[in-house]
């Protein structure tokens, strides 16, 4: 489901990036992103706002559409409030989209969300409304998942889109990406030496094995050899013997003579 949601986003900003293309004057552009932050489905807006053909709205009347874009990128309902004057008025469609990214902006820093937080990001008055948006235009549409603790009165999130990164978050997430490279490339380098050691140690460790199993058949041999020697020299002294045996064996025996 996330990945048709991926999907989904970048299907629709293709098409408005299309558009964007397609379009030359500032009230055409103007009225583009206002389709945009309304679009029920459109959650991301950063490579809207870095398309080259709404840089037209820069310097005109309608500059204060790209600030609600940039807005929709990166800001929430807060932050709209605090700049309403500067800022084009809201559709019933774009206020509802800004709850939910401010949703998924508080969702971003906490997993657990009090309502009287949510309440009072959201401009919502009561605990019923809150619910209802949170299951309707939050859940529902697959951009979070999580629980609502009515005993609590929290709601625990357990999924929740990204948002666009603002430049400096980039930044930052580029510098983090950074060190963590040039970590990987350390450690494999590491491991790599270690291979290579392991790798000499087998092969003396074979070598020396080699060498030992050579002075084990050595020694089997001289061993094999001494005993095939030893053997016939010891047959001959024990035939000796036994010839002496018998000898000393049919010689007649002296008489004791008897004492005086």
């Amino acid at each position: 489901m996330a990945m048709d949601a991926e999907r989904r986003q970048a299907e629709l900003i293709g098409q408005f990036s299309a558009q964007a293309a397609a379009l030359s004057s500032a009230p055409q552009l103007a009225a583009l992103v206002l389709e945009a932050t309304s679009h029920p489905a459109l959650f991301a807006f950063s490579e809207l706002l870095a398309l080259p053909a709404l840089t037209k709205l820069a310097g005109t009347q309608y500059a204060s559409s790209l600030d609600l874009l940039r807005l929709f990128a990166y800001g929430t309902l807060k932050d709209y409030k605090s700049n309403s004057g500067s800022l084009p008025a809201l559709l019933p469609d774009q206020v509802r989209k800004l709850k939910q990214l401010s949703v998924l902006t508080l969702a971003e820093s906490t997993k657990v969300l009090p309502y009287d937080q949510l309440m009072q990001e959201l401009d919502v008055s009561n605990v019923r409304e809150l619910e209802d948006f949170l299951i309707n235009e939050c859940m529902y549409s697959g951009i979070v998942r999580g629980k609502l603790d009515q005993l609590r009165r929290c709601f625990e999130v357990q999924f929740a889109s990204g948002r666009d990164l603002t430049p400096d978050q980039l930044n930052n997430m580029i510098d983090t990406l950074s060190d963590w490279l040039g970590t990987s490339d350390s450690l494999l380098h590491q491991i790599q030496e270690k291979i290579k050691w392991a790798d000499t140690m087998s092969e003396v460790n074979k070598k020396h094995q080699k060498e030992f199993e050579d002075r084990v058949e050595e020694a089997k041999k001289s061993i094999k050899a001494d005993i095939d020697l030893r053997g016939h020299d010891d047959f001959l002294s024990e035939s000796g013997g036994i010839m002496d045996f018998e000898e000393d064996r049919i010689r007649p025996k002296r008489r004791r003579q008897p004492m005086a």
